[in-house]
């Protein structure tokens, strides 16, 4: 491997674990459980799919490479929609919003 292809991977491997440990303080830090979902799956998904990528081009091989194509794709097509998913039950549930949160749209 070149040692530009190596800069470009350890760059993308430090950019994903960069949307990792947002998603992470996210998850610990936000006041309710909906903007919990929203930090974990949309942060969580970009640095998976950053990291899955970095492997895939790291590893030189295209049968890795589209492994991690197809993983980034499965990320991409079921975290964010799984995490709507589980908002929605636990608003039907009737967990509340934070007193912070300006409006509750499924509230109708």
């Amino acid at each position: 491997m070149s040692m530009l292809a190596a800069i470009f991977v350890a760059f993308i491997m430090v950019v994903g674990a960069l949307f990792s440990l947002i998603a992470a303080i996210g998850v610990n830090r936000l006041p309710d459980l909906y903007t919990r979902m929203h930090a974990a799956s949309k942060a969580g998904t970009v640095g998976s799919g950053l990291l899955l990528l970095a492997v895939g081009i790291h590893a030189a091989d295209v049968a890795t490479f589209g492994r991690a194509l197809a993983g980034i794709v499965f990320f991409i097509l079921t975290a964010p929609v799984s995490a709507h998913l589980l908002a929605r039950a636990a608003h039907k549930v009737g967990y509340t919003l934070s007193s912070v949160s300006v409006r509750d749209d499924m509230s109708r």
